[in-house]
């Protein structure tokens, strides 16, 4: 259903992977931008990017378990830092992989960028995630 490879001739990386490969037939699912948003639209973590961090993770959590999908499955992520300072990354890649997304490890990409969608928001992480055993006829809500 999903293999995670590592290329022996490249680099190796230290909590990702450089591919994830998904069988054909499987679902997947393609999540939106997680935010460091609570349920009431609030910014979690003014001014504190690892706190962000952690706010986008467990919203990543919930949209994955929305499609029934959990963090080892996820097969890939974009990790968004509104940052130049490797420091600040690296800070927030510790949050990611303190997270059980990196038990595949997945595949991930991690970006500084000038700035995101939201007032004050320093971190976004997009995903594309294996839906296990899902019967192939229909989304979760179709079969619910």
């Amino acid at each position: 259903m999903l293999k995670r490879v590592t290329v022996p001739s490249l680099f190796a990386p230290p909590t990702y992977s450089h591919a994830s490969v998904v069988e054909a037939g499987t679902r997947l699912a393609l999540l939106a931008g997680s935010v460091p948003l609570d349920a009431d639209g609030e910014l979690v973590g003014p001014g504190d990017p690892v706190r962000q961090a952690e706010q986008v993770i467990a919203n990543l959590g919930e949209q994955l378990r929305a499609v029934d999908s959990e963090f080892e499955h996820v097969a890939y992520t974009d990790v968004y830092v509104v940052s130049a300072d490797p420091a600040v990354l690296s800070a927030v890649w510790e949050v990611v992989e303190a997270s059980r997304l990196s038990v595949g490890p997945h595949a991930s990409t991690l970006l500084g960028v000038a700035c995101l969608g939201y007032p004050g928001q320093l971190v976004e992480i997009t995903a594309t995630a294996v839906v296990p055993g899902a019967d192939q006829s229909g989304s979760p809500s179709e079969r619910a």
